[in-house]
Formats: C-alpha cells, sequence, structure tokens
C-alpha cells in the first residue's frame, strides 16, 4: 500500500503531494552537503584555513540551502503538473539557480558575516545544479513506477464521472495516481468515453481489496438514489480512502468545480475560515511584503514612469485608476501603470481586453508582459483596499454580468483582491464568461483554503509567471 500513503500533506489546508515533499527533502540534503563539500574542496591545501571557517559553516550551508530551495520553488520545479520536458526542465534549472546566486549576493551583502568565498560559492552551485538534474532525473522515473501511484476506482459513468476523463486528460493531470477503471451503476447514463468501464460482478468491497485499490472517488449524477452507501462505509473502514468528486478535484486539480458544487458543499466543506488572528496575521504579512516589494521594485517603476513619459509626451498621465470590486462587494479604485491609450474608453463602455488588443502602447506591451504595470497596486495594498495574494479584482460592470451568469461568482469577494492569486498562476488572462467560470474554480480553491503558506507559495511562484510571461496579456 505504498501508493495510498502518498495522497498529499496538508499545510493549513493546502494540499501539498508527500512526493514533491521529499524530493524537496532529498535536494535540501544535497544542497546542504553540496556547500559542505565545496567548502572542503577550496580549503583542502589550506588546513589552517578550513579549520577557521567550520564554525560559521553550518550556518552558511543553511542559508544556501534555503535559497536555493526557494528559488527552485519559485521556478515551479516542485509542481507536479509541470508539463515541461527535459529541456524545458533544463531551462527552469539554470534560471532558478540565477535567482539563488543573486538571492545569495543580496543576504552576504545584509549579513557580511554569512559571506561565503566565491570559489566556494561557486563550487557548491555547480554542486548542487548537477545533483539538482541528476535527483530530478531518477526521481520522474521513479515516481512512474505502478507501487508509486496511487489505484482509483470511480463510481459513476455519468455527466460528473466524465469530469474526470475530459478535464484530467494529460498524463501530467494524473501524476500520482491512475484511474483502474469507472463503475456503472444500474439506471445511470453513460457519459464517459472510456474502455475501463465497469459492470460489478461482485460486492464493491471484494472487488476493491482484490484489486488494491487505494482509492474510491463517488462521482454520481444522482448520489441520493443510486449511492452504495453500505459497500462505501465498508471501504472506508477497511482502510480505502472514499472521496466525492469535488473533493476528488480540489485535492487533485487545485479547483472547486463550479458548475457541480451544491449550496450544501459549501456549507459544511472543510475550510472557509475567517478568524481574527488569521485576518490580522494577513494583514501584517501583507504590510511587510508590500513594503519590502516596493523597496525592490522603485527603480524599475520609476523608468516605467520616464518611458510612459517619452512614449506619450511629458503631460500624458502615468497612472491608470479604475472602479474594481474589492472585499464583501465595496468599490475601490485599483492604480495601475497606464498600459493603453489615454482615450482608450472615451465612449464610456467598458470592454473586455482583447489579445493584440490595438489599444495598448508599446510601452504598455512591455510591461503588461512583466507585470509591471500590476506595481502601484502595493498602495492599494498599504491602504488596505487589496492583499499581495488573492483574487484578481473585476470591473463592477463585470461583476454584475458575471454574478448572473456563473454560479457562487460573488462568494470571491469574501476575501481581499490581490495582486496575484492562485488563478492567475494556474489559468492564462480571462476576457470572456467562459475565461471568468474557468478562473472563478482556481478562486474559490483559494477562499476556501487561505493561508499564509498558500500566500507565500503563490507568491513564489509569481517569479514564474513574471520571468516565462504565463497569463500576460
Amino acid at each position: 500500500m505504498i501508493a495510498g500513503n502518498l495522497v498529499g500533506l496538508r499545510h493549513l489546508n493546502h494540499r501539498v503531494h508527500v512526493t514533491y515533499s521529499w524530493l524537496v527533502v532529498v535536494d535540501a540534503v544535497l544542497f546542504f552537503a553540496a556547500c559542505y563539500l565545496a567548502t572542503w574542496l577550496y580549503y583542502m591545501p589550506r588546513q589552517v584555513s578550513l579549520s577557521e571557517h567550520l564554525s560559521i559553516l553550518p550556518y552558511q550551508a543553511l542559508v544556501f540551502t534555503g535559497v536555493t530551495v526557494l528559488a527552485m520553488l519559485s521556478m515551479g520545479l516542485y509542481q507536479p503538473r509541470l508539463r515541461e520536458g527535459a529541456n524545458g526542465i533544463f531551462l527552469r534549472t539554470v534560471g532558478a539557480f540565477m535567482l539563488m546566486v543573486s538571492g545569495m549576493m543580496a543576504i552576504i551583502y545584509l549579513v557580511p558575516a554569512l559571506q561565503l568565498a566565491p570559489a566556494v560559492l561557486l563550487y557548491a552551485a555547480a554542486l548542487a545544479f548537477v545533483s539538482s538534474l541528476l535527483t530530478r532525473e531518477l526521481f520522474s522515473n521513479t515516481v512512474k513506477q505502478e507501487q508509486f501511484n496511487r489505484r482509483v476506482l470511480v463510481i459513476g459513468t455519468g455527466r460528473m464521472a466524465n469530469n474526470i476523463a475530459r478535464k484530467m486528460r494529460r498524463t501530467s493531470d494524473r501524476h500520482g495516481f491512475r484511474i483502474c477503471g469507472y463503475l456503472r451503476v444500474p439506471g445511470e447514463t453513460t457519459a464517459v468515453e472510456s474502455v475501463n468501464i465497469l459492470t460489478m460482478k461482485q460486492c464493491l468491497f471484494d472487488y476493491v481489496r482484490q484489486q488494491n485499490i487505494h482509492q474510491v472517488v463517488v462521482a454520481l449524477d444522482n448520489q441520493h438514489d443510486s449511492i452504495p452507501a453500505e459497500e462505501l462505509l465498508r471501504c472506508r473502514m477497511g482502510g480505502v480512502s472514499v472521496l466525492g468528486i469535488l473533493d476528488f478535484f480540489e485535492q487533485e486539480a487545485g479547483k472547486v468545480l463550479v458548475e457541480d458544487a451544491p449550496p450544501e458543499w459549501f456549507i459544511f466543506a472543510r475550510g472557509f475560515k475567517r478568524q481574527l488572528a488569521g485576518r490580522a496575521a494577513k494583514r501584517l504579512f501583507d504590510l511587510c511584503g508590500a513594503l519590502f516589494l516596493l523597496l525592490l521594485t522603485w527603480p524599475v517603476m520609476l523608468l516605467t514612469v520616464l518611458a510612459i513619459k517619452i512614449e506619450d509626451g511629458i503631460r500624458a498621465p502615468v497612472i491608470f485608476r479604475q472602479q474594481r470590486v474589492g472585499l464583501n462587494g465595496v468599490v475601490f479604485s485599483v492604480m495601475k501603470f497606464r498600459s493603453m491609450t489615454v482615450d482608450a474608453e472615451s465612449d464610456g463602455k467598458a470592454r473586455w481586453a482583447a489579445a493584440n488588443d490595438a489599444r495598448v502602447t508599446r510601452v504598455g506591451k512591455l510591461i503588461r508582459k512583466l507585470r509591471i504595470d500590476e506595481l502601484p497596486q502595493i498602495f492599494n495594498v498599504l491602504a488596505g483596499n487589496m492583499a499581495l495574494v488573492g483574487p484578481r479584482p473585476e470591473r463592477p460592470e463585470f461583476v454584475c454580468e458575471l454574478c448572473r451568469e456563473i454560479p457562487y461568482f460573488d462568494n470571491r469577494h469574501s476575501v481581499k483582491p490581490g495582486i496575484t492569486g492562485w488563478a492567475q498562476l494556474n489559468y492564462p488572462y480571462g476576457a470572456s464568461v467562459a475565461d471568468a467560470r474557468h478562473k472563478l474554480e482556481y478562486d474559490l480553491y483559494y477562499v476556501k483554503n487561505q493561508s499564509l503558506y498558500l500566500d507565500f507559495m503563490v507568491l513564489l511562484q509569481t517569479v514564474e509567471v513574471v520571468l516565462f510571461g504565463k497569463g500576460a496579456h
């Protein structure tokens, strides 16, 4: 039952696959060892110098390890659904180590006592780089083995079950589990196009034991009439995980199936916590993060102001203010660097942004691609209208339309909107009602599982979005 224990860890509601948690641990051990080995290689001819550095070496190695792991996290190298081949992994790893070197230089500047000799840092980076590539190759081959994949049986062959077949087609979408079949229930219409449709000729519990099923997913169109409750209870009591399809998608895809979620699921589901201590901690996190981001990006913001003035003239406005819907539906003015022409909406009519929008200026194309146009929202965070992480704030005109078209859309306003967010990481830029519906699935996952840990992970992975231009429009 190895695979049965590799479902995932839950950090303050957000689930992390155990296999990738182990990869982080293995990498951390190797990076720590790389720092020690690099120090030994450099100072070995100078035994006196080596003894002088041994007292501070554990702290240097810990910092090196932490910065390297964070850099790899920020480049998406611990994502279960990473869909790139060997070349893409190599480029991401190169980017991660460039970030690591930059981070180490900043830390050394701030804390000189932690300084590694340049040659030691170079040796350690080279050793860690090679070890990370070798470990990842070994890991990717290992997790493909049958014993490391959960065997999942889906109860149902109708529309709900077809969500799995249709929305998890790619191998990367099914990382860590394998669908062993779809069990047809009497009276249910078959919508699943699969060769693995089963008709049970024995009791469910016996079949689950014989086939070594680790998890049963209930995906019935009409659960109240056809759910095999007694058999599922036997499976649960026998140590087999039993999940509804909504919980399964939340666990494996990081989203909520909006169209299929009944109101009672939101009422009774775990999460959606809004405790005073948690809100205060998030506000402190936002303030500290916004001030740090402002300190880090003010030169970029100044250059952006100059670029806009050069392109559009000294009298052209730099900041664009627009009404957006925030926490509890309260409307506020969001601040952005102007990326469109001054008369982009001269008729006063709100429009979705489109691909290759003619209203976007030359400077606007660049700052949108790099997400620089969002930086003035730091001041919205300091003012308390926004958070660093949260759903993307929408315009009031669009919100009225989307609330009519999409169920539960207004629930995203139970948290502050953010500069970046879980939906922005997982879905490309949306410019239609259909896109808004898909993004809401990720927004509601964030609303349900909001925590400082998830905020921190989103901020780290936003580096990947900026560097690779994901979701930019």
